[in-house]
């Protein structure tokens, strides 16, 4: 490998260790997993909450809880947006 492409591979590594840690650090341990991108597990929570938020404004006629439980499901649905910015993340 010539030292151009090494750099390159360096240069490549250190972005990927600053933009997701725990994937670098899993995939030089050799048991890679997802990227940050494809880790939805915050996105269900919110869901899950806001969807009983819903079902309780529902199940009382309650107003204020209902549009709670709609605002929360709307902020939750683009928790599942895999090209969105995360804080802390320049684009170039």
């Amino acid at each position: 490998m010539s030292d151009g492409e090494k750099d390159r591979l360096e240069a490549l590594a250190s972005a990927t260790e600053r933009d997701d840690a725990r994937f670098a650090r899993a995939l030089a341990d050799g048991r890679p997993q997802r990227p940050r991108e494809y880790r939805r597990g915050r996105a269900w929570w919110a869901l899950a909450g806001a969807g009983a938020l819903l079902l309780v404004g529902i199940a009382l006629p309650h107003g204020l809880l209902l549009a709670t439980g709609l605002v929360g499901a709307g902020m939750a649905a683009t928790l599942f947006d895999p090209h969105r910015r995360h804080p802390g993340s320049r684009r170039r």
